[in-house]
This record gives C-alpha cells, sequence and structure tokens, in this order.
C-alpha cells in the first residue's frame, strides 16, 4: 500500500492510498505549513513524481517520506513553477520489473532534501554554502545540469563555502552495481574556478582520484564498483585560480541495481 497525503498543522487537506501506483490531486494553492507525505508499507522501487515542474526519479522507498512544502529562500532551488498554482498532481508508481533491471543513473532524486530518509538516494555534506537552498548538497542529484551562471534556479549546486575539507556523500539506500560517475562542475567563470582533482571513496573502503579539466558539461569516469551502498566526494583540489569558488552542479552515478 501507497499513501500520499498533504496536510498543514495535523488537518488533512488531501489524501489518497493505492496498492501499487497512486496519485493525488490537491485543488489549492500550497500554504506556509504544507507538508506533503509519502507512505510505502513495501519497501523497493518505486517512480516519484511529487510535482510536474520537478524530474520524475525512479526510487528506493521505504518508512515514511515527509517533505514541507518550499516557500522562500527554501524555494529558490526549484523551478518557480514548482509547487505553484492552484492545482498540484502528485504520482507514486511501483516500478516493473523490467525497469528494475535499467541501465540508468543510480544518483538522480529530485525529491531529496536534508530532512529526507525514505528515498534513496540521499545526500549529505559536511559544508553547504553559508546554508543556503541554492547550494545544498540535494542539488548535485537533481537532475540539473545548468552550469553557466550560478545562484537560484537553474543555476543551483552543492558550493563548498571554500572549505577545502568539504565532503559531500550520495547513500544509495541499498547495494548498487555503478561502472561509470559523470561530474559536471559549475562553470560561471570567471567567477567560479574549477577542480582540478577529487577522490571518490565507497562504502566498501575502496577508492578513486578523479582528474577534471576547466569545462562546461560532462565529465565522465569509468569505474568498477559492484554491491557498493553510498560514495563520498572528498580531497577536491581547487585549480590556482584567482577564484575562490569552485562548485558541483551534478554527480550521475550509472549501473543498475546488485542482484
Amino acid at each position: 500500500m501507497i499513501n500520499i497525503k498533504i496536510a498543514n498543522e495535523g488537518n488533512t487537506l488531501a489524501e489518497r492510498s493505492g496498492e501499487n501506483e497512486v496519485y493525488a490531486v490537491y485543488k489549492e494553492e500550497y500554504r506556509p505549513g504544507d507538508v506533503i507525505t509519502i507512505a510505502f508499507e513495501e519497501e523497493g522501487l518505486y517512480w516519484v513524481s511529487l510535482d510536474a515542474a520537478l524530474i520524475p526519479s525512479l526510487l528506493w522507498c521505504r518508512g515514511t517520506y515527509t517533505l514541507p512544502v518550499p516557500f522562500d529562500e527554501k524555494k529558490a532551488a526549484y523551478s518557480p513553477a514548482a509547487f505553484s498554482g492552484p492545482i498540484h498532481l502528485l504520482m507514486v508508481k511501483k516500478a516493473k520489473d523490467e525497469e528494475k533491471k535499467n541501465y540508468r543513473n543510480l544518483a538522480l532524486n529530485a525529491a531529496d532534501h536534508h530532512e529526507n530518509n525514505a528515498l534513496y538516494p540521499h545526500t549529505y555534506a559536511n559544508v553547504e554554502t553559508r546554508g543556503e537552498s541554492v547550494f545544498a548538497s540535494r542539488n548535485a542529484v537533481d537532475g540539473l545540469i545548468a552550469a553557466d551562471n550560478h545562484g537560484g534556479y537553474p543555476w543551483s549546486s552543492w558550493g563548498i563555502n571554500r572549505n577545502p575539507d568539504a565532503q559531500m556523500t550520495v547513500d544509495f539506500g541499498r547495494a548498487v552495481d555503478i561502472d561509470k560517475l559523470v561530474f559536471y562542475n559549475r562553470a560561471d567563470f570567471p567567477h567560479d574556478a574549477w577542480w582540478t582533482e577529487g577522490r571518490v571513496t565507497f562504502s566498501d573502503g575502496s577508492a578513486v582520484t578523479l582528474s577534471f579539466i576547466k569545462k562546461d558539461g560532462a565529465q565522465e569516469f569509468e569505474v568498477k564498483k559492484n554491491a557498493v551502498t553510498s560514495l563520498t566526494i572528498s580531497h577536491l583540489i581547487k585549480a590556482d585560480d584567482p577564484s575562490p569558488f569552485p562548485a558541483l552542479v551534478q554527480i550521475e552515478a550509472w549501473g543498475r541495481e546488485s542482484e
């Protein structure tokens, strides 16, 4: 059973349940204090779409997901169309067996946020620039690759606040097999600097060191990691450039579910 609910201060505004798929239509403007919850009776892979302006994501889901509807500063990293207007459609659908076997970007989750502990992958970091939503770690897995500016949508990124010890983890919530990593480093030159090197450490304790170039666009790296549950980006080396502002726009981890 899957349950979608929108509530405010304990008052249910809309609710819908289904066995393998469910949608909920909320025909009101969202207000501050509104909270979206999705409860999963059975752990597994589900398609999740919280809003028509967010990229649908195939996620490993368990327990109950809760999202306070974002407003003001917390909404700056989302499309202006997201969570806006007089009608909203939320959809959740259990993945088909053939979809579970597909080769895909395992790091994509447009529904991630700081308190998420139910929809995976989930990100967290030891630093985010000034604590602002436009520099939160979740921005690095939201599927957006615009990199030639910085700040609000669509140029949100993981910002490290000039911290040379910055690190960010992508927790997949279960075992996955990965054979390719793709990085989109922010490229708002000359405002931005870039990293020349970084380390990715996997949950099995193995690590790879990656070399980056000054570029707007995908930088791909072949890896072979089976049955890993997380990866951590660290040891980021800034280029010798006057700008103190390197940042990560997106990371992709391509592979499949572990058997």
